[in-house]
This record gives C-alpha cells, structure tokens and sequence, in this order.
C-alpha cells in the first residue's frame, strides 16, 4: 500500500514498499496491491526498473486481488508493456506463500493467461503450471500462414533466420544456433527480430544451444527490456521448439547466463517449469 512519510523540510512524501525478487537472474521489484493501492502502473514500471534513476529490474511485479484464485499478478516490462511472466509467477508465489501462516504448499494465480497452480517444493523452489503452448500463427501472434511456424526462414538483413515460434503465455521466437552469439550479432540481430513487422505485437529471441537431449543453454533477448538473465516462459518456449525438433526428451534443464530451470512437457500434455524464487532486498519507492 502507498504510504506518507515527513520529509526533513516538513513535506509529506508518498512511498510504496516494494520487495526486489530474481529468478535464474531474471529480477522484479514487486508490489503488494492488494489493499486497493492504484497508480499509473505503466509508468511507474519504466521509472521502477531504471537501473540508473530507478529500483532497476526486468519487471515490475504487483500481486493483486482476484476473485477466481489465491491472488492475481501483473507483469509490466521495463518499457511499460504488460506481459505474462514465468520466473515473475514463481517470485508471486513465494511471497505470497511466506507470508501466510501455516505455509500454503499450493497456490493457485490469477494471471493475464488464466489461473496457474504452483508449488512450494523447498524453502525457494516453486513448481508451477504453464499455459498450454499456442503454435497456429494468429495465436502466437504472428502475421504468416499454416498450423505451425516451425524452421521458417524469417527474412532479416542481409538474408534470413531460421526460426520456430510459439506462445507461451508471451510470443517467442527461437533460434538453434552451435554457439551463442557474440555481442554484437545478438544485439543486432535480436532487435531486428523483436521489432520485425511479421510480429505485430514484438517477440522475445530464444538463442539456443542443444548441449545433449536433456539440457539447453539460452542467450535472451525479451521483447521490451533487453537482454535478461532469464526467462521462465522462454525457456519452456525453447524447450517445447527443441522437442518438436526431436533434439531434447521430456524433461529438460534449461540453463542461461542467471542460472538453471527445469522444463518438462509431452505433446498433448501439460508444461512444468521448475526453478528458483529468491529474495534480493526490500525498501521503499518514494513517489
């Protein structure tokens, strides 16, 4: 909730308390709305997540109210776009779930794709369900034909790349590569492939290296923040694109600069992800 605090001049300062959370690296400065606080969330996500002028963070995080589940979540990115959030959905409900007592070993979420069950299987360990993956095009969304969009050559500079894209509860596009890009070719390629008009809506980039049949390694560039640590719907993206491709089994670790997840998911069957939940620090936004 918003609070005043009395500046040294005598001035009334509203703050917000927040909660700074990661998982695999990917970071949120979380809010707890549920006592009815409103604000310009849109804006206050690009001021939030400044690492310069602000908190810093890949996201903000609000926890709401929600009359369908335990509680509801909001994501927005650090350009003040709302999105849905795989790491961001396990933070929630660690949070939620400590402050509750006896500690709640399942919690069902309100999220912008549908309730999610998690998990508390450890101290900072959350299991959660995913939305189910959407491949045929307008779903995704993505402005070409057919049933899937699996290896289709996406025309960029100076020729084209190789993709498979899907959603995840977010839109994803991912690319197998021998190695992951260098600095250069990934900043300049993935801002291409976010903004490019066949993505009407923008895409994250799933750089992807198959290491063996149970392991990934990413690079990742998240539509509307950058390059990120990590990114729970991406990794399960990469996953589901690697088993398509018959590269992976059922049950995968997917590792990336901020740490490692673990995907599973059947064709026809429900998609897990499983990884950490950790708490940074705490403090006050002073608005």
């Amino acid at each position: 909730m918003s609070r005043e605090q009395v500046s040294s001049d005598g001035a009334m300062s509203e703050y917000l308390p927040f909660t700074k959370m990661q998982g695999v690296g990917n970071d949120f400065v979380l809010v707890d709305t549920r006592s009815g606080v409103e604000h310009d969330w849109p804006r206050l996500a690009v001021r939030m997540c400044d690492r310069h002028f602000g908190i810093g963070a890949d996201g903000l995080l609000l926890i709401t109210a929600c009359s369908e589940a335990d509680v509801g979540m909001r994501m927005f990115n650090p350009d003040g776009t709302e999105d849905f959030c795989g790491n961001g959905l396990r933070c929630v409900a660690r949070y939620v779930a400590d402050a509750e007592d006896p500690r709640p070993d399942t919690l069902r979420i309100g999220t912008l794709s549908g309730v999610r069950t998690a998990w508390l299987i450890g101290p900072d360990t959350v299991r959660a369900d995913m939305t189910d993956p959407v491949f045929r095009p307008e779903g995704i969304p993505m402005r070409v034909t057919g049933e899937r969009v699996l290896d289709y050559e996406l025309p960029i500079e100076n020729g084209f790349l190789r993709i498979t894209a899907l959603s995840t509860g977010s839109t994803h596009a991912v690319v197998f590569v021998d190695r992951l890009p260098d600095d250069d070719e990934f900043v300049r390629i993935s801002r291409q492939v976010e903004n490019h008009p066949l993505f009407p809506e923008r895409t994250s980039l799933m750089w992807t290296r198959v290491e063996s049949p149970e392991r990934l390694r990413l690079r990742i560039w998240e539509r509307g923040a950058g390059e990120t640590l990590g990114c729970g719907t991406g990794a399960c993206a990469a996953m589901i694109a690697a088993r398509l491709h018959g590269y992976v089994g059922s049950r995968v670790a997917v590792a990336s600069e901020g740490g490692e997840m673990t995907v599973e998911w059947e064709p026809g069957g429900t998609l897990f992800q499983t990884g950490p939940a950790e708490y940074v620090f705490g403090g006050r936004y002073f608005l």
